[in-house]
């Protein structure tokens, strides 16, 4: 493939805020008297804040238990939490070998968004010092659906001046390959090649991106 333009999620793809997503939800949980098991975490990843936690509800049988007013204002105090855990982020945060990749695509001027559910992202990249690098963060607040729709990943490949089919997605979660893969991008997965198989490609760790996979 001729490629044009790169689509990136953010949490586990550039750095990893898993953890501090994690002890967010797990103060919300207990906030509420929830459960939160390590089977449900994975489900979490890649999905809005309002959809993680209905899967958290459902999980605990109790999705008729608060208003969707109150359902909103439970996901505003734990994103609220969230971010004073990653205030403090630094580019010591940065996922190995994402700063030299990033240099690489500019550099050969490949066309680079930040295609993320995180409304953080602006921020965060601020934190970590790689804001510069991309050419457009794709607003959570304008899509429709989340993923595993294909929305937020046509709406970067249009905002780049893109086809989709110019475009690699590259994510760390099932929700994302599905909505790169519905978007008609080149899926790239990030971690187990099990739990990723519906990618075109799948590499162990960020450390192995080069653009001479897809040149």
């Amino acid at each position: 493939m001729l490629l044009k333009g790169i689509l990136f999620d953010l949490d586990g793809v550039i750095t990893d805020t898993a953890t501090y997503h994690l002890k967010a939800w797990q103060h919300l949980a207990n906030l509420c008297n929830l459960t939160l098991d390590a089977a449900l975490e994975s489900q979490l990843k890649g999905v809005s804040r309002i959809d993680a936690f209905k899967l958290i509800l459902a999980h605990n049988h109790s999705l008729d238990r608060f208003s969707q007013a109150q359902i909103k204002q439970l996901c505003d105090d734990k994103n609220d939490y969230y971010k004073s855990l990653i205030r403090n982020m630094t580019q010591d945060n940065i996922l190995p070998g994402i700063s030299e990749f990033l240099i690489s695509c500019q550099k050969n001027k490949i066309k680079m968004a930040i295609t993320s559910a995180s409304f953080n992202a602006p921020q965060l990249l601020d934190s970590i010092g790689l804001t510069h690098y991309f050419d457009h963060i794709v607003d959570p607040a304008t899509l429709v659906r989340g993923k595993p729709d294909p929305d937020i990943f046509l709406k970067g490949a249009h905002a780049l001046g893109l086809l989709p089919s110019d475009c690699i997605g590259i994510e760390d979660a099932v929700a994302g390959i599905r909505a790169i893969n519905a978007a008609g991008s080149y899926s790239v997965g990030i971690g187990d090649k099990h739990a990723l198989c519906e990618a075109k490609l799948v590499l162990p760790t960020t450390a192995a991106l080069s653009l001479t996979l897809f040149t």
